[in-house]
């Protein structure tokens, strides 16, 4: 429990665990230019849409969106642009055959600084049919009526 006490979460991708099964998960580092930081320490970022792409052998995170920081020069950031991830050679392999090879995607989980560095947790994920879902919509209120009757 002691690791935990030095993380403090930017922001969680929510969607990611009802639109996919998780099977594996991964840390990553970011490399980021100083206005993205000083936003991410705000929580100005959106992971929804955001996926793990392949430019030659190295990952980038695409479509996440940080916003652009108001107190920044005119030196600021693209809000959108490719960010790229910092993995072991032997996590990209395994990354990269997944979704090569096995037809997995690769999703942020969430975003956050791990001892003031800014760090992404990514996940091998295979996506979930729409009965899937309702499953999970059922399992998830099944789950509240239990508490809720254990409260009263």
């Amino acid at each position: 429990m002691s690791g935990q006490t030095n993380i403090k979460i930017i922001t969680e991708n929510k969607k990611a665990w009802f639109d996919y099964e998780i099977l594996e998960k991964f840390e990553a580092g970011l490399v980021l230019q100083g206005s993205e930081v000083k936003s991410l320490r705000t929580s100005q970022v959106n992971l929804k849409d955001a996926y793990v792409a392949f430019r030659g052998h190295e990952a980038y995170l695409q479509n996440v969106f940080i916003n652009v920081y108001m107190a920044s020069s005119y030196n600021n950031h693209e809000p959108e642009r490719l960010r790229k991830l910092l993995l072991h050679e032997h996590e990209l392999e395994k990354i990269h055959k997944a979704i090569t090879e096995k037809g997995l995607s690769c999703v942020p989980i969430k975003m956050y600084f791990k001892k003031g560095r800014a760090k992404v947790e990514i996940a091998l994920a295979r996506g979930k049919k729409k009965g899937d879902k309702r499953n999970t919509i059922k399992s998830r209120e099944a789950d509240r009526d239990i508490q809720r009757a254990l409260r009263k």
